[in-house]
């Protein structure tokens, strides 16, 4: 995969799992995988930047330095979320809640997916049946 196509698939998964989350499928605190409204809008958001940015960003190592950045970020926000868990809500610079567990692993799998799209040669991500 390579960070354009990252861009994409990542930016309409963020932007379908914000517009699910505003139909209050994720709204139950006691759940595996709980999202607030702040994270609604911040997942929502970014999936539409992700979109546009895949159309609009043609030069392909500002694109890597884009995605880079969000697997940074990601990686960020995935122990930051495994830190604070448990502390009282919003436990996200007061903006939001990172509560659920399966949260930080999503943002941990999202950034280690990123960061392999920018470091890993494209060869060393194809599987054996495509050589």
């Amino acid at each position: 995969m390579n960070p354009k196509q990252f861009l994409l698939v990542g930016g309409i998964v963020l932007l379908a799992l914000g517009l699910v989350g505003f139909l209050g499928v994720f709204n139950d605190t006691k759940s595996a995988f709980y999202l607030d409204q702040g994270e609604n809008v911040a997942h929502t958001g970014l999936g539409i930047i992700a979109i546009a940015a895949s159309f609009l960003i043609t030069d392909a190592m500002l694109q890597k330095w884009l995605v880079g950045i969000v697997g940074i970020t990601a990686l960020f926000f995935a122990v930051y979320g495994f830190m604070v868990a448990g502390n009282t809500p919003p436990n996200t610079f007061g903006i939001s809640n990172l509560e659920s567990p399966a949260d930080d692993v999503l943002h941990l799998v999202v950034g280690i997916w990123a960061l392999a799209t920018v470091f890993l040669p494209r060869s060393a991500m194809q599987t054996a049946a495509n050589p």
